[in-house]
Order: structure tokens, then C-alpha cells, then sequence
């Protein structure tokens, strides 16, 4: 039976944020980016995202802040409506609806329109600018369709229009074309360029950006040229000059806020900065990381984002859970892993695997991260590299082991296994551990070639060092067919190793082999080892559209279901496994969403399905142990209790279940940040007055200068309050700061020990000799009231008198 409920498929992280360029806040506290069909808010001080506005029911396709009221934001998406955000509460404040699917959009602070790239039509690849008149309506939901036509035939590319000069022109680039367009006088500029010069170079625009106060256009080309435009409204006397550093097309151009610098981006991975009054003199920020897609900087210049194109590779290596770090580790920017916190959706580190420098250039060929396992208690990584010859047949692998470093946080290259295997390698699995305790140090491997290999690690430690290193202890094979995939049972006693459409089962204490499994016919996908109750149970799914369970003990065929799966998820901590199938209909040929089905080997009836789950192909997915376990009294919610199930999309758009709404779910995680809670406490920000204390568990002591009120001293208040051009030199001014930093000592003196202390001073001058012979409860003869430590500072006062008694002469006593 299959239970109806309230599961959502939610997206959980993922997506592209570098999709758009993003948007700084007017103060720079707050970074603002597309991802998906949302707008996430980020600090810029901590790197947390503490809001995440939800609306749109389509991708959202461009933003920009209200030049009204910066403490809001428009967004434009596919789904043919405009929305005004309050980003700081996260709130929706209204919702246009033009109808009109859009793909870019602008404001200008002059007008109440706002500018849009949309299509002609649904089925048309030409696109136009079009001003959208916004009304002014005290109803949060209104139409917005009064549409004027701009700019007819334009690129989609929202980085090819531009806004100049407040608003006074707008500019748009396609092709070899420069159009210009006057907002007051509705006066349109074409300039145009040859396709190719002598020297070879393409023209082709790529990006257009405007001066802010000046009439001057920046443009980007194929050939990693730059122009600038100036005199553009008459087009006899149009100039332009050329700059030239970047090899290949500029992906990106961006005037800083005064118009001073001109920032541009492409496929070198450099941010350059081009001075606007000095043109051939440029700087360099080098080696950040990948190629630059989005520059983006704030309104005071403080402030610089780049968007690179990161994590838009093929995940070769699934999805990995790492138990020690408690974090999902998968394929990241070239040659490296990532390894990303599913609890602050960001990711941790990346870890450089092939470490060889990449350069973004036509032709060259790199290792290639294809495969990573970890071991059961996270302390070793498996990983597998490949290069692709020149001939199609023709790879080198390379196979490296890694041991974590307690001391470096970090994973160490152990063992580097040159061509482990003659071909391509299919799939790499460690030994489950019998003993939580101990790490079962065994790696399976297989391989196009026909072969799996056993791999131990062995103590390799000479007269110089200790250390343990891996080595080859078996190889097996099932008449030479490819061994495409393998598995451990949970305990560790059996691998099950696929060779094209037979199942081998070895047993691991002595590898000898034990059965095999060849019904129905099919290539096989996906295998796994039923966990718990159900480890007797062995599962496939093969590519004629079935899903196979045999019986270990028997042997025997238990079931088997028409289902074309291509991942089977075993869960490690029940005994429910996850298929993801295609589910195809009988009557026609038509072929649905990938659908998800939960099932338990021991019954062929799912505990629960999910038709439709996405729109899109599902890569892979894995279930990730919960901290705590969920109190679920439904029965088909009750797979969710112990773990969590995540899935990737070709997308690149990481999904899971939840019974939880949007705004439940997203609770624990907003963070509404103040400036006072974000800056950085500091001596000097104590010293301005700021009024931030820290409560403090001691008992109260009146001392003559109480240090944790240095914003009521006299010295703060003549900082604060006196004008700059009378206050003293800096000399002064830092002596006082330092000063007011010192805390003063902790003696056990009472109020009454300095009171003793004031009365002994006001009747020295009247009876000395009754002051030198007054019994102490000290043993010391030479202990007096003045013997203890003595007060931080003394006033004027006290000074005074303790000169005069210094000055006094007490030799006389010496006769007595």
C-alpha cells in the first residue's frame, strides 16, 4: 500500500549563484544573489545567508535595487512578473504581473518604468528591450501591461544591454552592432565593426557597460580586446580606443562607482583593473580560482565580487557522505573535491586532488576527477584520476589513497598507484568495518580490463620513518567480462562484483567464489546489499527495465518488479532502500519524470512513492544520517526518521524530502544581523564609546578606577567631544589609549584597609611618633598600611601629602 502525505520535494542548496551578476546592498553589509527560482541574501562580514526570499515560480533571471528606497529590491523571472522585496525583513512587498517571460532587467533613478529583455513569443529566439510602466497601486498585486517598445532584436545575454549616466541612455550590444538609445530625445545610434581585421582579430561584442558620469561605453569582444566609445551622439565624430590584455573573450566589464577604474574578467582567471584617466595602466589580482563569468562592486568602492564558474563540471563522483566531517563531498572546480556543509549550505573546503594548475585554453587536455570513496570511519579517501589519450582506447589512470592528518586537518597523499588497472576503473568501494573502533583497511577496485583488485594497506616503516603504505594483496576476475560495479555486504563478509549482465558473490576472508547470479537477461546498473534485517537480500537493476532480489541464503530469486531504475541507495541505518525509475506508460510511448520509491527488499510493495519528483535527470543521491531522529507518527513519513535523503540533478540542484513547510524548515537558519553584532570588537572600538559590554560573573569591588567604564573617562569624553583641528598631537592621544588599557592590580584591600589609609595621612603631621608605633596584625615588624599595593593612580590630593611624608625625616627613631 502506498501512503498519501504531506512530503515536499524542496531544493535544499545547490543551484547556480553565479548565474546573475549579483548585487551589493547600498551600505555594502548584504550581497544579493539569483539561485534558482529564489534570491539569497548573504552577510558580507560572516558569509552566512540569513534570508532566502521566496516567490518566484520560475528562474529568476535578473534583480536590481529600487533607486527610490535601496532597502529594496526588484526581481524579474520566467514566470512573467515583477516582485518588490524588503530584502532586510524578507518580505514580499508587491507583485506585477506582466505576463511576459523576462530575462534581464534594469532600473534608472529617473523614471517610474523599469526595463526588461523578454521574447517576441514563445517560440521565437529573438529577443527585445521593453520599458514596463509600474503602478502605483496600494494593493500588493497589480498588472503592470503597459509595455513600450525599445530596442526590437537584441542579445539575451543580460550583460549586453547597459544603462549610462543615470538613465540618460541605454545601450545594447549584438553581433558586430553598438546601438545607443536617448531616453528624452528618442534618438537611436548604430555603430558597427568589421568582422575581422588584418591581424586576424574577432570582433564580436560580448559585454557592455557605461561610465557613470561621463558619456563613455565600455566594450568587450571575442578577441579579449576592450573599447571605449566616446562622442557617440553624433555618429561622424564617434572615437573609440582600444585596450588589450585578456588572450580570449572578456567575459565581463564594470566601471567602479566614480568611474576612476574599469574592472574586467574572462577565462585567465584575473581580475584586471584598468585606470579610466591612464588606459594602458593596469593592475592584476591573479589565481582566483577559475574563470570570471560577473563583477560586481559595491556603492562606496569598498568592496569587489567576482562569480567564476565553479562547480558547473560533471559530479563523476556521486555524492559522498563524510562522516567525520559531517559533510557531502562530490566533484568541485577541476581536479579538486568539495567538500560543503549541509548545515550552513556553504561550502567547507576544497581539496586539490590532481594538483596541477589549470589554464582555461582550447585543445589542452587535464586529469580528470572521475571517482572517491571513504572509508567507514572517514579517515581514508580513495580517488581516481584519468586522462584521455589521443586515441579513443587509449587512458592513463591514476589511482591515490589519502589519510587524514589529525595535526593538518586535512587529507594527506599516502600511496599514488600508477595504471592499477588497464582501463578505465568502474567503481572503487572500502571494506565495511565490523568494529566501529577499527578501520577496516581494504579497497576494492574494478576495471574495464576484466579484473577486480584487492588492495591492503601494510606497514612499510624503515630505519628512517614509520609509515604504512597500500599494495595489490588479490586479483579476480569471471572470464575476462568488464567488471562494471561492486559492493560490500554490511558486515563486511561478502563482494558482489557485476560483470556485464552475471552477479559474482565472493566471499572476503579468503576470496573464493561462492555463487552467481544471471536472471532475467540485462545488462546490470546498479547493485546493492540489503542493511539490518534485510542483509540477507541482494538487489540489481538492469537496463531492460527490471529491478532483481535474490535471497543469499537460498539463493534463490525472491521477487523482481518492472521498474527502470538507475540508482538503487542503499539507507546504512534502516533497512529502506531508494530507487530512482523512469515510470513509462503502457498505453502510449510517453515518458514521465523521474519518479522515487521507497522499499524494503523484504516486500516488494514500496513503502512509499513520489511520482514526478523533478523535471530533470537525477545524477545521483545518497541518505545522510540525522543528528537527532525525528518523532514521525505517520507510517509512510517513517524512512525519514533516522536519515535524510539527498539527490542531484543534472541541474546541479541539490534535493531532498521534508515534511516540514518553506518557511518551518528555513527558521533555524535566519539570522537577523546588526552592525554592532557583526563588527569585530575591538580595544579601539571600546575606546570610541561603543556600548556593547560583555556581563561578567564577579563580585562587586569599588576600586579608586574602575577599568571597565573606560568610555566614562575623562580622556574618552575630550576625544570624543573635542574638535579635531584643537586636539592634541597623536603622541598624546595614543599615550591615553594605551593607558586606558591597562587594567589595574587586584589587591585584597578593603574600602576600610584605604580608609585607614586617608586617616593615617590627615595625623601624620599631628603625632608622627604615634603613627610609627601603632600595632599591626602583621608578624613584619616593617609592615605598615603603606606596605600593601597601593591604588592604581592618586589624585592631586593624595600626591601631595605622600610627597610631604617622604620629605619628612624619621632618623631619630633609629636612637630610640
Amino acid at each position: 500500500m502506498v501512503y498519501k502525505d504531506q512530503i515536499r520535494v524542496i531544493q535544499f542548496g545547490g543551484s547556480r549563484i553565479t548565474y546573475r551578476r549579483p548585487v551589493f546592498s547600498a551600505d555594502a553589509k548584504y550581497l544579493l544573489c539569483v539561485s534558482g527560482d529564489v534570491i539569497k541574501v548573504y552577510s558580507t562580514s560572516t558569509e552566512e545567508c540569513f534570508h532566502v526570499l521566496h516567490g518566484h515560480k520560475g528562474l529568476v533571471t535578473g534583480m536590481g535595487l529600487n533607486p527610490k528606497n535601496p532597502l529594496q529590491l526588484y526581481s524579474c523571472s520566467l514566470d512573467g512578473t515583477v516582485k518588490l522585496w524588503d530584502f532586510m525583513d524578507g518580505v514580499l512587498i508587491k507583485n506585477f504581473l506582466i505576463g511576459l517571460k523576462m530575462f534581464g532587467f534594469y532600473t534608472t533613478p529617473r523614471e517610474d518604468s523599469v526595463y526588461v529583455i523578454t521574447s517576441n513569443n514563445e517560440t521565437s529566439e529573438t529577443f527585445q528591450l521593453v520599458s514596463v510602466n509600474l503602478p502605483k497601486s496600494t494593493e500588493q498585486e497589480s498588472e503592470a501591461k503597459e509595455v513600450a517598445l525599445i530596442f526590437d532584436d537584441i542579445s539575451q545575454s543580460p550583460k549586453c544591454t547597459a544603462v549610462g549616466r543615470d538613465g540618460e541612455y541605454i545601450a545594447t550590444v549584438k553581433g558586430l552592432c553598438l546601438l545607443v538609445y536617448y531616453l528624452r530625445n528618442k534618438k537611436y545610434f548604430r555603430f558597427s565593426l568589421s568582422a575581422t581585421s588584418k591581424k586576424g582579430a574577432n570582433n564580436i561584442f560580448t559585454v557592455v557597460t557605461c561610465h557613470p558620469g561621463e558619456d563613455c561605453i565600455a566594450t568587450g569582444h571575442k578577441d579579449g580586446k576592450i573599447r571605449l566609445w566616446r562622442k557617440f551622439n553624433c555618429r561622424k565624430e564617434y572615437t573609440y580606443s582600444t585596450l588589450h590584455w585578456h588572450h580570449d573573450t572578456v567575459a565581463d566589464l564594470i566601471f567602479s562607482v566614480e568611474g576612476t577604474i574599469l574592472f574586467s574578467g574572462g577565462v585567465e582567471s584575473v581580475l584586471v583593473q584598468w585606470s579610466y584617466s591612464m588606459e594602458h595602466q593596469q593592475e592584476y589580482l591573479p589565481r582566483l580560482g577559475a574563470a570570471i563569468e560577473h563583477i560586481s562592486t559595491s556603492s562606496d568602492g569598498s568592496l569587489h565580487c567576482t562569480s567564476h564558474i565553479d562547480n558547473r563540471n560533471k559530479v563523476k563522483t556521486g555524492l559522498l557522505f563524510d562522516s567525520r566531517s559531517k559533510s557531502l563531498v562530490l566533484n568541485g572546480k577541476p581536479g579538486h573535491l568539495q567538500f560543503y556543509s549541509l548545515h550552513d549550505d556553504k561550502q567547507l573546503y576544497n581539496l586539490d586532488i590532481v594538483q596541477q594548475e589549470f589554464v582555461n585554453q582550447f585543445g589542452l587536455q587535464y586529469m580528470d576527477l572521475v571517482k572517491a570513496a571513504f572509508s567507514s570511519t572517514g579517515f581514508w579517501l580513495a580517488t581516481v584520476e584519468e586522462l584521455q589519450g589521443k586515441k579513443k582506447d587509449t587512458v592513463e589512470v591514476l589511482m591515490k589513497l589519502w589519510e587524514f592528518s589529525e595535526e593538518l586537518q586535512s587529507f594527506v597523499l599516502n600511496t599514488t598507484v600508477n595504471s592499477p588497472h588497464e582501463d578505465q576503473i568502474t567503481s572503487i568501494n572500502f571494506q565495511n568495518s565490523c568494529d566501529p573502533e577499527k578501520d577496516v583497511l581494504t579497497l576494492v577496485s574494478t576495471g574495464n580490463d576484466g579484473l577486480f583488485k584487492v588492495w591492503v594497506v601494510r606497514d612499510i616503516s624503515d630505519i628512517y620513518r614509520k609509515c604504512r603504505g597500500w599494495s595489490c594483496d588479490f586479483v579476480g576476475s569471471y572470464h575476462r567480462y568488464k567488471a562494471t560495479d561492486s559492493c560490500f555486504s554490511e558486515d563486511g563478509s561478502l563482494l558482489a562484483v557485476s560483470f556485464e549482465e552475471i552477479i559474482a558473490i565472493w566471499e572476503s576472508s579468503t576470496w573464493h567464489l561462492k555463487h552467481t547470479f544471471c536472471q532475467p537477461p540485462g545488462k546490470i546498473r546498479s547493485i546493492c546489499f540489503g542493511k539490518m534485517s534485510s542483509s540477507k537480500y541482494f538487489l540489481a537493476s538492469t537496463d531492460n527495465g527490471y529491478i532483481c532480489c535474490w535471497d543469499l541464503i537460498t539463493c534463490a530469486l525472491v521477487w523482481k518488479a518492472q521498474l527502470d531504475a538507475d540508482i538503487l541507495q542503499p539507507d546504512s541505518l534502516s533497512e529502506n532502500i531508494a530507487a530512482f525509475a523512469f515510470v513509462s506508460g503502457k498505453s502510449n510511448l510517453f515518458i514521465f519524470d523521474p519518479a522515487v520509491f521507497i522499499f524494503d527488499p523484504a516486500d516488494p510493495v514500496p513503502l512509499y512513492v513520489h511520482p514526478d519528483v523533478c523535471q530533470s535527470n537525477v545524477e545521483c543521491a545518497v541518505f545522510v544520517p540525522r543528528d537527532v531522529p525525528e518523532m514521525l507518527l505517520s507510517k509512510s513519513h517513517q524512512w525519514l526518521t533516522r536519515s535524510q535523503l539527498y539527490f542531484l540533478l543534472d541541474t546541479q540542484d541539490l534535493m531532498t524530502f521534508s515534511t516540514k513547510s518553506p518557511e518551518e524548515r528555513l527558521k533555524p537558519f535566519i539570522k537577523q544581523l546588526e552592525l554592532e553584532d557583526i563588527s569585530p570588537f575591538t580595544p579601539f572600538c571600546t575606546l570610541l564609546g561603543n556600548k556593547r559590554q560583555q556581563k561578567q560573573d564577579k563580585e562587586p569591588q569599588k576600586t579608586t578606577l574602575d577599568s571597565g567604564k573606560m568610555q566614562d573617562s575623562s580622556e574618552v569624553k575630550e576625544l570624543l567631544y573635542t574638535p579635531a583641528h584643537v586636539l592634541p598631537p597623536s603622541s598624546i592621544l595614543c599615550t591615553l589609549f594605551v593607558n586606558a588599557l591597562l587594567i589595574s592590580k587586584q589587591c585584597k584591600c578593603t574600602d576600610k584597609v584605604s580608609k585607614d589609609v586617608e586617616m593615617k595621612s590627615e595625623k601624620e603631621d599631628e603625632d608622627p611618633v604615634e603613627y610609627v608605633h601603632e600595632p599591626t596584625e602583621s608578624n613584619d615588624p616593617m609592615s605598615t598600611g603603606f606596605s600593601h599595593t597601593a591604588p592604581f593612580k592618586l589624585n592631586l590630593s593624595q600626591e601631595k601629602k605622600l610627597r610631604r611624608i617622604r620629605k619628612t625625616d624619621f632618623s631619630w627613631v633609629s636612637d630610640l
